[in-house]
């Protein structure tokens, strides 16, 4: 939710009854501080802070050079330059000391973690200050590393979840699990208790995942057309738009696979191979460009609308009104779904 995630959603959420959240992956420690601050003052409820744990970029100047080149064109269309060097514009939460300090003296009830973990002694020094801990796994072997590792809780991250996919082993292939799929295996896996995220997008998702044996859900999508969301009207009316099977698991805007509507940014690098495009975040910083010079052409489509597989599903309600209206659900459709013996 970087990007889209307000204090005054997290808030709103909060507030309601349900865990808030506000992601500073993309934030300077400033920023980080400032949202922070922000969401305390709207909210006495606990909230939740994400990190992105990234490894560093590995730089290839040329293949960075050649991303900029085919480009180039498409800039040119939207009468822009291309940048001629590209950054690595999001620092890792790994070793941040500046970072684990504003989470230290700001003490959210909640931090989580996505792309990996930190070092351990980040995470002791987070749970020595109060924090619950949580991580993404996307396999049974990352939630056993999140389980050795000290963390609370593991949010299991299906396949069909918006955003960028969590997984962190490099030596693993993705099996890209649905949610219903991993829930049971990271079970088996770990004693930990799971979160389930992906897909899941009224009351009777929720139901049948607790039922399954999650103790909670992480829900993105769902929240993207609330008024407090940062979202843009283009990325509101792409969102308000989408129909079944109409979003794209694509590489191409930020360097890691993330599920994305299928907008024009995917349609035009859909057959690009992964192995051309640089590390994230670095082609980011191009995707970016590329977004706020097709924005002053007036061309929408080309920005990160991060959709999970339940897009078209979404509602565009409060976000206090939401949660009420999935609370409502989620207990009719307990009330309905036999509690296995």
């Amino acid at each position: 939710m970087a990007g889209v995630s307000t204090p005054a959603l997290a808030a709103a959420v909060s507030n309601s009854g349900a865990l808030g959240s506000i992601s500073v992956g993309a934030a300077t420690t400033q920023q980080a501080r400032e949202m922070i601050n922000q969401t305390q003052e709207l909210t006495r409820a606990p909230f939740n802070v994400n990190v992105f744990c990234h490894p560093p970029a590995t730089r290839n100047p040329t293949k960075e050079q050649a991303w900029i080149k085919q480009f180039s064109e498409m800039f040119h269309n939207f009468g822009s330059a291309a940048p001629t060097t590209l950054d690595e514009i999001y620092a890792t939460f790994c070793h941040n000391s500046a970072m684990l300090q504003v989470l230290l003296d700001t003490r959210p009830a909640v931090v989580s973690f996505h792309f990996g973990l930190p070092e351990p002694e980040a995470i002791q020094a987070l749970k020595a200050v109060g924090c619950l801990t949580l991580a993404s796994a996307t396999s049974p072997s990352e939630a056993r590393l999140i389980a050795a590792a000290g963390v609370d809780f593991i949010i299991a991250q299906g396949f069909e979840a918006g955003g960028h996919r969590g997984a962190f082993l490099a030596t693993e292939t993705d099996a890209r699990l649905s949610t219903s799929e991993l829930l049971p295996l990271i079970q088996e896996a770990t004693p930990l208790p799971v979160i389930c995220a992906g897909g899941i997008m009224n009351g009777e998702d929720i139901a049948k995942v607790i039922q399954q044996g999650a103790v909670g859900v992480q829900m993105g999508t769902a929240f993207i057309l609330c008024p407090e969301s940062a979202a843009n009207t283009a990325y509101r009316e792409a969102l308000g738009q989408a129909k079944p099977d109409e979003t794209f698991m694509t590489s191409a805007i930020s360097g890691r696979p993330a599920r994305s509507l299928n907008n024009a940014f995917c349609k035009a690098t859909h057959m690009i191979s992964p192995d051309n495009i640089p590390d994230y975040p670095v082609a980011y910083s191009l995707g970016k460009a590329l977004a706020a010079a097709a924005q002053s052409s007036g061309v929408a489509g080309f920005g990160a609308q991060w959709a999970g597989t339940g897009a078209h599903r979404a509602r565009k309600e409060s976000a206090a009104r939401l949660v009420e209206i999935l609370a409502q659900e989620w207990q009719n459709s307990a009330d309905t779904i036999e509690t296995p013996h």
